[in-house]
């Protein structure tokens, strides 16, 4: 059945989500049929777009059960995904809705995985996590450094990213959550990986890489959703080689620099295990507060990707300006446009960006000002 829209940004009324339906107003064209949906009506009209406006609570079983039916696309960046996520995605599953969302949350992305493939298998559903700066310039770096590579051979990458950028509110919560939810995340990886058929013939390996040395620099570990996010891509796609291993890394140019680092993310993660101090970080930083546009203009990123395999070494960057929220929204945006109108390989169930959507969404993106680019 022909279904109203297109694309459902649902989450419009927050930080992030404003972002994104303002970037959809300049980028859909005129035949896109797309609406955004939250659950206070007022504050969506407040947007000042010329789309639908459609009620929906994640809270409200019947309404994500109705947004999920009338459109091809449903696009959340209602976080944590932990709490607020798991409705929105089973009825996308259900309805065979594709489904993005901008979630760095390792523990919802399992959870997933085990409870809504196999239904979206049979529906024909994409369910897409993390569609933004988690992981994006990763993902999709990596591919797009995997096919400079020679193909049916072992293949190496290493990734280094660089950042300046403030956090929002909703980022706060939703890093607070994760840290705080340790052995949730833990628990969840394990069912995961019981419930997941590997590779035949194939081997994966995808961690936070080691301190070192490198490049006139210092490379820390970087314990993110991504190296996951990489690893399933190259799980299902066979152009990773028989063995692929990536190693994911945060690059600071000094080791005093690479000491503070060290020393404040840990210091981080132990406040995060203590609901008072939890409480307290998060009053500094409410979710719905973000930066501002002068804040957010003088924010970037760079990702470098070291390749090696069959003999050959590539370097490749993905590069963007702030990457939090204008260039996250921006991928969101694209991504939901990519899966509604671009032709993306024939796949169903849990994917990624790579394997969902790969080379058209890596050119959608560099036409959009994200660059993709090969140094060597």
């Amino acid at each position: 059945m022909e279904r109203p829209f297109d694309i459902v940004l649902f989450g419009a009324g927050g930080f992030t989500g404003a972002l994104t339906a303002a970037y959809l107003a300049r980028a859909a064209g005129p035949g896109v049929r797309w609406a955004v949906a939250g659950r206070d009506r007022a504050k969506l009209a407040r947007l000042g777009l010329d789309v639908p406006i459609l009620v929906a609570d994640a809270a409200d079983p019947a309404s994500l059960a109705a947004l999920a039916r009338g459109t091809r696309v449903l696009a959340t960046t209602v976080g944590p995904y932990v709490r607020h996520g798991d409705g929105v995605v089973a009825n996308c599953a259900e309805a065979g809705t594709h489904y993005l969302d901008l979630t760095g949350e390792a523990e919802f992305v399992d959870r997933t995985y085990v409870r809504h493939h196999h239904r979206a298998l049979r529906s024909g559903a994409k369910l897409v996590h993390a569609c933004g700066f988690d992981s994006i310039p990763f993902d999709l770096g990596v591919l797009h450094t995997v096919t400079k590579l020679p193909e049916g051979v072992p293949l190496k990458v290493s990734g280094f990213l660089r950042t300046s950028m403030r956090p929002s509110g909703g980022t706060l919560a939703s890093a607070l959550s994760v840290l705080g939810r340790a052995r949730q995340t833990v628990a969840e990886g394990a069912r995961r990986r019981a419930a997941e058929v590997p590779p035949r013939g194939r081997t994966v390996s995808s961690l936070p890489g080691g301190p070192r040395h490198v490049g006139g620099g210092w490379a820390l570990p970087l314990p993110t959703v991504d190296p996951l996010i990489v690893g399933y891509s190259a799980r299902l796609l066979d152009r990773y080689g028989p063995r692929f291993t990536y190693r994911h890394h945060y690059a600071v140019r000094t080791l005093p620099r690479a000491l503070a680092t060290a020393a404040g993310a840990g210091a981080f993660a132990v406040l995060a295990q203590l609901p008072p101090a939890r409480r307290l970080l998060q009053e500094r930083l409410r979710p719905g507060d973000g930066p501002s546009p002068e804040q957010r203009a003088r924010s970037w990123f760079k990702a470098t990707f070291l390749g090696e395999g069959g003999g050959e070494r590539v370097v490749t960057e993905v590069s963007g300006g702030d990457p939090g929220y204008d260039e996250t929204a921006k991928m969101l945006a694209e991504s939901a446009l990519c899966l509604a109108f671009d032709d993306v390989p024939d796949r169903a169930g849990q994917l990624t960006t790579a394997s969902a959507m790969g080379r058209p969404l890596i050119d959608r993106l560099h036409r959009a000002g994200i660059a993709f680019t090969r140094r060597s």
